[in-house]
């Protein structure tokens, strides 16, 4: 049967591929289910025992097991194998070897297996125990050779990882003190301190967790090799192997004493612990800093466990505190808080002797700055620990504080900021002293005061180190240090963990302090000298701000900044620096906004005074930026606290303020101060801020920014039947259909749209191509060829000329901005049903309109069939549900103005937004509009749907005709006139006009009058005629004739500025024929040849009164005439247009006259 094959061992590049895939958690790629081969760990350890392998590789192969023991090394062969290893490998010769094994691959082999043993083996008495002895076996196999010189530092290394397993499984060398004890008295190489110290180790094990309290130090007969695990310590294992392990240093105190009073009862066992100690501490001046550290850590609570005398270790570590060695200096302080009975009286010295030692320059420059800042650390924990144990020697630090401890000048930075802090420690103690000194003077006390040391002195004093803070930049680190002073003074006597109940009181004398004062005088003329302050001063008040302790001492800042550092303000463009602060000034509802807003009042002012063609865009970014002030002191704020001067303020920028975009933006504030309640307005603005991502902006855009919400397309189309759009003003006539006509023909002359851009000729192209002398010398020839020759007398003549004129005043809408009809409107809803269906309730606790629903960011949008154009959309920022009925009692105590409504009831006008349809028709038709709705609840439901639609009537695209620009206003009422002759004579059945064409205004387009005409009796009486027309046409008649007619219409005093006409007596008292041809009327179709025999006459007027003259302009470009002959008992109206489609509704709107 054949052997396998030997599997392929992993090159050096594959190593470094698997360390990078395994850092990066890349497992996949070197572990498979059905692989079975063998595993990364023999891979590694076998890579370890190659020649042709480099000493790097190997140690990073060692690294490697170390720091995935966990998942590597699972199982206990993997564990036995890595021991294997470590033997064969320490065993191999150092020189020439075959593997080519050296003393620093030996030494972290010790290290990384140790480690591995450590963290895979939680308890000596599993599965695991045979490999851990093997394990101390082979480490105590090396260090079993004390003075070989020449592994000296494998033996070190040896003694380091037996003295982490006794402290990760304590009392595990128990049993062999007594071995370590001799082989510690005959090592004198440097590796003794290693020895001392794993001996130090095991006796610490054995007094402090008293596991094995019979084990005897001078016992000799007890062997290295072989080593077995301890009963007692198995034992106590297996109780509970979850145990967690016990740092060092873990309750050392407790389980020392009660290991103490076990050994007292063995007496013979305490006399050999004592022993060992005294031995151990007589090889103190051997030992390195970093050695003694660690020795004085171990022994100092075996020491204390057997009731050695304090004098003695005094006596043995006393030189400690003398040197400059940070190590010693910190393993001396660690005994004197350890055994603070036999220090008493040199807690000044000790203090002294550190306070030297910040300011001593003569040692190692490397370790200066070190040693120099722990110093201070220790002086800190010294002052606080000695006074807390004994109050009456503040005065004494005080004193030693005040001659010999301000930071110099040339200290570094980091030495200076804790030299500050113990300043402003000392500063708690000089209040308190000041605070016994007070009450000496009064009788309460009898307490000696001698200190006459200033808070503020030290203050002063203190920061003369860093007084460049108020001109270095504000990120620099002098700058944060100067800050942090002033934090640490402001707040120092304030604890976290004072009791609640003397805040106020507390509080209150902590503000009228001296310190207090002088540090807000500081800031505030700092401040007002440099404004590079500016953004460390906000953070400041912004961290006392955020303490729940230290909040009022921010608030009081504030409150200070308020009333003494905005009037100091110069205003001007560089106000602009000091925003920050203004702005946490307004954040703040318990500081008054009336200060702040008189100064950006002011503000206001220079920027509209200062605005130039050289301002660039400053006045636009400062105004944004007041505006943005604003907006905070309305969402922090109480609209009655700063609604007068806010909205002057808003008025003021709305009416002066040289930007369109702040103009805008203050108008909406405006609008929103003034119609939203305040609550409902400061969660309105609140929707900016609760958006993820987004940063509040001050553009007004924000107010209409889309809420976090949800849209429900059931719930939105059941709500949106109660959400109504009405018109302001009823049509008349409630047009229900609309005449609307394709062109079906190519002639120009024949279609609806009588007017077309102004082609040139062919023999105007051909000029073109002629010198430009040519064409000045024949342009008036060429022009008069252009069509066939007319005869006109002078009264056409004037015709034409008054046509011309208007219509050069009629823009072009298909190359300018059409003429535009306003439809005004309004939006309500109703809030009973909108909280039913919205699925909330009416708040029973609130009252007036804080318990009404509302719709914020409502955005219609308006579409149509008809030729109206783009309609623009309509923005409502915020609209209140109109209330039931049954709570209009609490609108009517808010004194507002009730508008009468043509419904027949009454409704405010806040719960009514205007909305104002803008159209440019370009055929005056009849339509419907179509709306659409988009909107957000106060529960975040977007709604969003179709309304119903809004009609517009032919009534809606009356408009008074364009008067010239040039035309005196006292000559306006004869234009009219001389206009509605020239066009009533144009759109006759017989037009003068003939072909004449008239260029629109712009010179682009050129219209023609195609006119037509029609009758209409109205047997209404004269009172019922004239009223009509005074309510509904008095805008568009442009002359009153016959003197009984005159007369009634002057009385009334609505139609003026018009044309007055007195005719001939004679022709108003003439009865007309009743089987007169009406001239000009329509034609009538006979449907029988006897139908002019039996029809009855018609009786058309018996009296004539006069005329009224009516001249309607309808956009684009065309005319509506109404000449209307007026008797005592009916009403004869001809009509002429030059849009024959429209006499499809005036019979209807001249009959709805009489019926409204």
């Amino acid at each position: 049967m054949t052997t396998p094959p030997a599997p392929k061992l992993l090159s050096p590049q594959e190593w470094e591929t698997l360390f990078e895939d395994y850092n990066h958690g890349r497992l996949h790629r070197w572990s498979s289910s059905d692989y079975s081969g063998p595993t990364i760990v023999d891979l590694a350890l076998t890579s370890l025992l190659r020649k042709d392998f480099s000493l790097q590789l190997k140690l990073h192969l060692l690294i490697f097991l170390e720091e995935h023991s966990r998942s590597l090394f699972a199982s206990p062969s993997s564990l036995s194998r890595l021991l294997e290893t470590l033997r064969l490998v320490i065993q191999s010769p150092n020189l020439n070897d075959a593997v080519s094994l050296s003393f620093s691959l030996k030494e972290q082999f010790l290290i990384s297996t140790t480690s591995v043993f450590i963290v895979r083996v939680t308890a000596p008495a599993n599965d695991l125990v045979e490999s851990l002895e093997g394990l101390v076996e082979l480490l105590l196999t090396i260090i079993n050779r004390p003075n070989h010189g020449i592994d000296r530092q494998i033996r070190a290394i040896a003694c380091e990882c037996l003295r982490e397993l006794e402290l990760a499984f304590p009392c595990l060398l128990s049993e062999i003190a007594a071995c370590f004890w001799a082989i510690c008295q005959n090592e004198r190489t440097h590796a003794a301190q290693s020895y001392i110290l794993l001996l130090a180790a095991v006796m610490h094990s054995i007094v402090v967790h008293g596991k094995a309290p019979n084990v005897s130090v001078l016992n000799t007969s007890t062997q290295l090799i072989p080593f077995k695990v301890p009963h007692i310590l198995a034992e106590n294992d297996n109780k509970n192997d979850n145990d967690v392990v016990v740092a060092v240093g873990d309750d050392d105190e407790k389980n020392a004493a009660i290991t103490s009073s076990n050994l007292k009862d063995m007496i013979v066992r305490y006399k050999e612990f004592r022993r060992v100690i005294s031995f151990l501490l007589e090889w103190r001046q051997y030992l390195t800093p970093g050695g003694v550290l660690e020795f004085m850590r171990m022994t100092m609570p075996v020491a204390n466990a057997l009731e050695l005398q304090a004098s003695l270790l005094k006596v043995q570590f006393s030189g400690l505190i003398y040197t400059f060695d940070p190590l010693l200096s910190h393993a001396y302080l660690g005994m004197y808080l350890r055994f603070l009975d036999s220090f008493d009286g040199q807690d000044m010295e000790i203090a002294n002797r550190l306070v030297l030692q910040s300011k001593e320059l003569s040692f190692s420059s490397q370790n200066n700055v070190v040693f120099r800042l722990l110093s201070v650390h220790w002086l800190l924990g010294l002052i606080r620990f000695v006074v807390s144990r004994d109050v009456r020697k503040k005065r004494s630090f005080v004193d030693m504080m005040n001659l010999s401890f301000y930071p110099a000048i040339f200290d570094p930075l980091a030495l200076k900021s804790l030299k500050l802090d113990l300043a402003a420690y000392c500063s708690v103690l000089v209040n308190y002293l000041g605070t016994l000194k007070k009450n000496a003077i009064v009788g309460t006390m009898n307490v000696e005061v001698g200190s006459e040391v200033s808070v503020v002195k030290l203050l002063d004093d203190g920061l003369m180190c860093v007084s460049g803070f108020k001109w270095l930049p504000p990120w620099s680190t002098e700058t944060a240090v100067a800050f942090r002073t002033f934090h640490k003074f402001l707040v120092g006597a304030s604890s976290h963990f004072e009791s609640n109940e003397s805040d106020s009181s507390s509080n209150r004398s902590h503000m009228d302090s001296p310190i207090f004062c002088t540090v807000q005088s500081m800031l505030i003329e700092s401040t007002l000298k440099f404004q590079g302050l500016v953004p460390l001063i906000v953070s400041f008040i912004d961290r006392l701000l955020g303490c729940y302790k230290h909040c009022c001492v921010g608030e009081w800042l504030l409150e200070t900044f308020n009333e003494s550092f905005l009037p100091k303000l110069k205003i001007d463009y560089k106000l602009g620096s000091y925003f920050p602060i203004l702005e946490r000034i307004s954040l703040n509802d318990k500081v008054s906004p009336i200060g702040l807003l008189e100064l950006l009042g002011k503000f206001m002012v220079v920027l509209i005074k200062e605005h130039g063609p050289d301002t660039g865009l400053k006045s636009w970014c400062q105004g944004s930026k007041v505006l943005g002030i604003c907006r905070t002191m309305l969402m922090h704020h109480h609209s009655s606290s700063l609604f007068l001067g806010l909205s002057r303020l808003l008025a003021f920028t709305c009416l002066y303020f040289p930007d369109l975009e702040v103009r805008d933006q203050a108008r909406t504030y405006l609008r929103m101060l003034i119609c939203i309640p305040g609550k409902k307005l400061q969660d309105l603005l609140n929707i900016g801020e609760q958006l993820p991502g987004i940063s509040p902006s001050t553009h007004s855009s924000s107010f209409f920014i889309q809420s976090p919400g949800h849209h429900d397309v059931k719930k939105s189309r059941n709500i949106l039947s109660y959400i109504h759009l009405e018109r302001t003003v009823p049509l008349l006539v409630r047009q229900s259909w609309s005449l609307s006509l394709p062109v079906i023909f190519n002639d120009d002359k024949h279609s609806l749209e009588s007017f077309e851009d102004d082609k040139p000729t062919a023999e105007a192209k051909e000029l073109d191509r002629i010198s430009s002398t040519d064409i000045v010398s024949d342009i008036n020839m060429i022009s008069q060829l252009q069509e066939p020759l007319r005869v006109m007398d002078s009264k056409v003549s004037e015709i034409v000329g008054i046509l011309r004129k208007h219509f050069s005043s009629i823009p072009d809408f298909r190359h300018f901005p059409g003429l535009k009809i306003q439809i005004p409107c309004g939006l309500r809803f109703n809030s009973e049903l909108f909280n039913h269906l919205l699925g909330t309730n009416l708040s029973t606790d609130g009252c007036g309109v804080d318990s009404l629903p509302a719709i914020y960011a409502t955005v219609l949008k308006f579409t149509s069939s008809a030729p109206y154009g783009s309609i623009p959309s309509y923005h409502i920022p915020f609209l209140l549900a109109q209330p039931a009925e049954k709570d209009y009692s609490f609108s009517q105590t808010n004194s507002l103005e009730i508008v009468p409504i043509k419904n027949g009831f009454a409704e405010e006008k806040r719960f009514r937004a205007h909305v104002m349809i803008e159209l440019e028709p370009q055929e005056p038709q009849p339509g419907l509009i179509d709306v659409y709705i988009q909107t957000n609840a106060e529960n975040g439901l977007i709604i969003r749907g179709q309304l119903h639609s809004v009609n517009v009537g032919i009534e809606d695209m009356f408009l008074k005709a364009i008067v010239p620009e040039d035309l005196p206003k006292d000559a306006v009422p004869n234009y009219f006139l001389d206009l509605f002759n020239a066009l009533w004579e144009a759109c006759g059945t017989s037009s003068c006009t003939g072909r004449e064409t008239f260029v629109l205004k712009g010179g682009k387009g050129v219209a023609a009058i195609n006119g037509t005409q029609s009758v209409k009796l109205l047997e209404v009486p004269f009172v019922s005629l004239i009223q009509a027309v005074e309510r509904f046409l008095a805008p568009f008649v442009v002359s009153v004739t016959g003197e009984t007619l005159i007369n009634i219409v002057k009385g009334g005093e609505i139609i003026k500025d018009v044309a007055w006409e007195v005719l001939d007596p004679d022709s108003t008292s003439e009865v007309l024929n009743p089987d007169a041809r009406l001239d000009g009327g329509p034609l009538y179709i006979q449907y029988m040849d006897d139908e002019n025999d039996n029809r009855a006459p018609v009786q058309i007027a018996r009296k004539n009164m006069g005329s009224f003259l009516v001249l309607i302009f309808l956009p684009p470009r065309f005319h509506l005439l109404f000449k209307m002959e007026v008797c005592d008992v009916s009403t004869l109206v001809r009509v002429r247009t030059d849009h024959w489609p429209c006499l499809a509704y005036v019979d209807e709107f001249l009959e709805a006259l009489f019926i409204v």
